[in-house]
C-alpha cells in the first residue's frame, strides 16, 4: 500500500516505548507528526529527545481536533481500535495504521513473525541467535526489546525477527512475514477481548496476508491453532512435542526429528541447556526457519544449544538457606504458570497476582494441588484469584511483593522452592514486568542467610 510521510499530518498514539519510537522516526522522514496521550507529560518518560524534532504534542486526553486534522493516525499496541476518536477517523477514512504495519511497509528485507500465547520471547530470541550465527544480519525486536519500527532505521537487514502481540496485530493491513509462528493459543488478555473467539481472531491476522510462497509454522498439539491451520494459504510446516512426524518437526521423548523432504536429522535433547518440555517446543519452532532457509542443522543446532533462557523466566535467583528462589515475572498468565510449575518439584511456595486479565484460574487448580504448599497473593487479582484456589492450597495475601517475600521466607522448607509467577499483568504496582522482576531479585539478594539453617543445611 504504502503511506505518504513528508509534508503528511501524523497522528501517533500512545507515548510509550513504541509510540517514542514511531515519533522518532516519522519526524526524521519528513512527516509533520503529533505525539498524543491520554497520560500529562508529567507521567510520561523520554519526551526531551522529541523537541528537536519538532514533534507536538497533545497530552492529559485525546484532542478530537487533533485527530481530524490527521491524513494518518498510527498506534501503539496498548491502544485498542474501539477508542472513540479511533473509531471515528475510521470512518472518516482516515487510515489507522499499528507499528508493526508501518515498519512492515517501510522494510525490504525478509521477516520471521513469531505468535502465541506463551514461549513468543524465547523462540524470537532463539531465531535471531539461530541466523546470527549463521552470518546474517538480523535485527531481533517487536513486542520483544527494540520495537519493529526501530529496524527501518537502518539499512542491510538479512532477516527481521519479530515478535508480534495479538495487540499489535489487530491494526494490519498488508502485513506478510516470509514466515508466520504461531506457538499455542491459551486464554489470556480477556480484559481486553470480549471472548476467546475474538482474541483468536486478533492472533489469526497473523497469516491474513501470507500467501503459497510463505511458510506456517503451527503447533500440532494444540486444537485451536489447528483449528486455524484449514483457513491459512501458506505452506504448513507442523511441530509436535508428543510425536515424531513424517514431515515437519517432532519429538520422542530423548531427540527432537526433523524430517522434511526426504532430509531427517535428529538432535538429543539433552544437549540444550533449556529444560522442560516447554522448552523443546520452543528449540523445535524456533529450527523450522533456519532449516528451510539452508542453515546447517549443526550450526543450528549449535546456536540453540549455547542459550541459556532469558531474563524474568523460570530464572534461579539464588539458593538461600536450601531453598531456591526462582524469577518467573514473565509468567503473566496462566498457561504459563502451569508449565513453570510442572519444571518444579514439591514444595513450592507460589507468589502469584497483579493486574487481572479477566481469564479462568480454575486451571491452575490441579497443578497448586499436586505442586504448591502456599499461596502467596498480591495486587488487584488477589481477590478474584482467592476466590478460585481457596481449596486448592493455602492461601495467604501480602500488601505487596516485600511483603511476600518474607512471607515466604518463613513458610517455605529447607529443600523447597519458592516461585514469583504472577499469571497477571504487572500494571497495577510495578511499570513492566521487567520491572516487578528487578525488584523481586534485589529482595530475594538481599535476604540475609540463617545460621542456623545454613548449620542444618549442611549436615543433610
Amino acid at each position: 500500500m504504502g503511506f505518504m510521510i513528508r509534508g503528511s499530518n501524523i497522528v501517533v498514539v500512545g507515548a510509550a516505548r513504541s509510540g517514542l519510537a514511531l515519533a522518532r522516526y516519522l519526524a526524521a522522514q519528513g512527516g509533520r507528526v503529533t505525539l498524543s496521550d491520554q497520560r500529562a507529560a508529567a507521567n510520561l518518560a523520554g519526551l526531551e529527545g522529541l523537541a528537536e524534532l519538532e514533534v507536538a504534542f497533545d497530552l492529559a486526553g485525546h484532542s478530537e481536533a487533533c485527530f481530524s486534522a490527521a491524513d494518518l493516525i498510527v498506534i501503539s499496541p496498548g491502544v485498542p481500535l474501539t477508542q472513540p476518536l479511533l473509531a471515528a477517523a475510521v470512518r472518516r477514512g482516515t487510515p489507522v495504521i499499528g507499528e508493526i504495519e508501518l515498519a512492515f511497509e517501510e522494510l525490504r528485507a525478509p521477516m520471521v513473525a513469531v505468535a502465541g500465547t506463551n514461549g513468543k520471547s524465547t523462540v524470537t530470541t532463539l531465531i535471531g541467535l539461530i541466523f546470527s550465527c549463521w552470518g546474517k544480519k538480523t535485527f531481533v525486536g517487536g513486542n520483544l526489546g527494540m520495537p519493529l519500527i526501530c529496524a527501518a532505521e537502518e539499512k542491510g537487514w538479512d532477516w527481521i525477527v519479530a515478535e508480534v502481540s495479538s495487540f499489535q496485530l489487530e491494526a494490519i493491513l498488508t502485513f506478510r512475514p516470509r514466515y508466520g509462528l504461531m506457538l499455542n493459543i491459551t486464554e489470556d488478555h480477556l480484559d481486553r477481548y470480549p471472548n476467546m473467539g475474538a482474541y483468536t481472531a486478533a492472533k489469526a491476522n497473523l497469516f491474513l496476508n501470507m500467501e503459497s510462497s510463505d511458510t506456517a509454522v503451527l503447533n500440532a498439539d494444540d486444537p485451536l491453532v489447528m483449528e486455524l491451520a484449514g483457513r491459512v494459504r501458506a505452506q504448513r510446516v507442523l511441530f509436535s512435542s508428543r510425536q515424531e512426524l513424517p514431515q515437519g518437526i517432532g519429538f520422542n521423548g530423548s531427540e527432537i526429528v526433523w524430517c522434511w523432504q526426504g532430509e531427517e536429522r535428529r538432535f538429543a535433547a539433552a544437549e540444550l541447556r533449556l529444560r522442560g518440555l516447554h522448552n523443546v517446543e520452543n528449540v523445535m519452532a524456533a529450527l523450522v526457519p533456519a532449516l528451510l532457509e539452508g542453515c546447517p542443522p549443526s550450526l543450528a543446532w549449535e546456536a540453540v544449544c549455547s542459550f541459556g533462557g532469558l531474563e524474568h523466566r523460570m530464572v534461579l535467583v539464588r539458593t538461600l538457606d536450601g531453598v531456591a528462589w526462582y524469577n518467573d515475572s514473565k509468567g503473566t498468565n496462566v498457561g504459563s504458570v502451569v508449565k513453570s510449575l510442572a519444571g518444579l518439584a514439591s514444595p513450592v511456595t507460589l507468589i502469584a497476582g497483579g493486574k487481572d486479565k479477566g481469564g479462568d484460574y480454575a486451571p491452575l487448580r490441579q497443578p497448586l494441588r499436586d505442586k504448591v504448599a502456599h499461596l502467596i497473593l498480591i495486587g488487584e487479582a488477589a481477590s478474584r484469584m482467592e476466590e478460585a484456589l481457596l481449596d486448592a492450597t493455602h492461601v495467604v495475601r501480602a500488601a505487596g511483593l516485600r511483603e511476600a517475600v518474607d512471607l515466604a521466607r518463613e513458610l517455605t522448607p529447607f529443600g523447597g522452592s519458592v516461585l514469583l509467577s504472577p499469571a497477571c499483568s504487572s500494571f497495577d504496582m510495578f511499570t513492566s514486568f521487567e520491572d516487578r522482576g528487578r525488584q523481586f531479585s534485589e529482595l530475594v539478594l538481599g535476604l540475609e542467610e540463617r545460621k542456623d539453617a545454613a548449620a542444618s543445611g549442611g549436615a543433610g
